[in-house]
């Protein structure tokens, strides 16, 4: 199985980025984990339409007709750990092998990239910052990956 975080800009803060690494690293047991970073594009004076537009083609350009395109939405399916790991698994033993998790910039998603999504997940109905909402994605994947195989990190 492999999995990537494909995620708009990149984590400036160390600690988070610390935290970050360390999840990253422990999912790696489970499967194939990376971390993809599209720039920030910074363009001033741009609005936001045309700037969701242009992050869009560059998140759609890194996608795999193959891939699973689950998108950390604010209008997600909003899912407790255990349902979570449930739905990993449900998309598993449905033969799925590849999945992206995407986390747009901080105007949201194009219409392209929505259109593409298989799947739209909301962490909470609080807002985070998106480089917070990074650390608590893969803590929670790794929590997933824990549950599945039945390890105490859960209790």
């Amino acid at each position: 199985m492999k999995i990537k975080l494909l995620q708009v800009g990149r984590t400036t803060e160390a600690e988070l980025d610390t935290l970050i690494q360390k999840y990253g690293k422990r999912i790696g047991k489970y499967c194939d984990f990376k971390i993809e970073v599209i720039p920030d594009l910074k363009l001033k004076g741009t609005d936001k339409e045309v700037l969701m537009k242009k992050e869009g083609e560059a998140i759609i350009a890194r996608l795999a007709s193959n891939e699973l395109v689950i998108l950390l939405h604010v209008e997600g399916e909003e899912l407790s750990s255990t349902g979570f790991s449930a739905q990993i698994n449900q998309w598993m033993v449905g033969g799925r092998s590849r999945f992206v998790f995407v986390i747009g910039g901080a105007y949201g998603f194009s219409d392209e990239v929505l259109g593409r999504a298989n799947y739209k997940l909301s962490l909470s109905s609080m807002t985070f910052s998106h480089q917070l909402v990074r650390v608590i994605f893969v803590e929670q994947l790794y929590r997933a990956f824990t549950i599945l195989r039945n390890e105490p990190y859960h209790h």
